[in-house]
């Protein structure tokens, strides 16, 4: 895991614009948004799913890098004053705070299109309808049908209670389609599953973007800002509907225990039953920030 998470920091270090060159503001604040921090868990995935399929890690490295940058995309909209008003992110200064608003809307927007650079301007595969159908896949995870659109639906549902079916709906959006979009991505680099497989692997990235939800919902309920490198406690707060409470901290846990061996048993039919996928999902379950 270090040495993938040292992998891709080295690539998005190389992919992203100098902090020198201008408009060096904008840059310096692009840069500022993505290296550094956070635990790479979209990239993790991508490369596990690239694994299995036989992949180069090279080609894997281009899906990574994407959709980790459509990550950091979201998390700098998600914390501006008009969304949720957020002033930690990775342990430091939201990027709206360390430089202001009308950078940190850009630096959303630059980072966006150049996930969609990095997908398309090199062969990522051998077969080019597979790449475009892989810039289709990122697409539609970051859109109105995917991350967008979740985040859309968690603003309105601020202050109401939702059912669990409800809140699932919202998450398979808001965090589910980019966890679910990295592995499709991540196999799609190699050509060894066969599309059963590829169906499998689909299965395994909702299941565990679910949990990974679920997951973050307890460690915000329960942990500190010291730990989580971003503001505790913020969602019952902010009055939003969540896991914790729609069931609880022990029911949370309970579900998010399910979703995982929901995710395992996807595996089954993949080489080696899903190796390193099956270590993060136990990772991402089983974490402690």
């Amino acid at each position: 895991m270090l040495d993938r998470q040292d992998r891709i920091e080295r690539t998005l270090n190389g992919l992203l614009p100098a902090a020198e060159l201008a408009p060096a503001r904008l840059h310096a604040a692009m840069r500022y948004a993505v290296l550094g921090g956070g635990k790479r868990v979209r990239p993790l995935l991508a490369y596990g799913a690239g694994e299995l399929s036989g992949a180069e890690e090279r080609r894997v490295d281009r899906a990574a890098a994407a959709v980790e940058l459509i990550h950091a995309y979201s998390l700098v909209h998600d914390d501006l004053p008009c969304m949720d008003d957020d002033v930690l992110r990775r342990g430091k200064p939201t990027v709206h705070l360390e430089f202001d608003e009308a950078t940190a809307l850009l630096v959303g927007d630059s980072l966006q299109s150049l996930a969609f650079q990095v997908i398309s301007e090199q062969p990522m595969t051998d077969a080019a309808g597979r790449q475009v159908e892989m810039v289709g896949l990122l697409a539609h995870a970051c859109g109105s049908r995917g991350m967008a659109g979740g985040q859309a639906i968690d603003l309105d549902a601020t202050g109401k209670t939702l059912a669990v079916t409800e809140l699932e709906f919202m998450h398979v959006h808001k965090t589910g389609a980019l966890v679910r979009a990295s592995v499709a991505l991540g196999a799609r680099c190699g050509d060894a599953l066969s599309q059963s497989q590829f169906n499998a692997l689909d299965h395994f990235g909702k299941f565990i973007g679910l949990a990974f939800q679920v997951v973050d919902d307890v460690l915000d309920a329960q942990s500190s800002t010291a730990t989580l490198g971003k503001t505790a406690g913020k969602d019952a707060k902010n009055n939003k509907p969540t896991y914790v409470s729609a069931l609880g901290l022990d029911g949370a846990r309970k579900f998010a225990a399910e979703l995982r061996d929901d995710a395992l048993r996807a595996l089954d039919t993949l080489p080696r039953n899903g190796g390193r996928l099956r270590q993060l999902a136990d990772f991402i379950v089983l974490r402690r920030f």
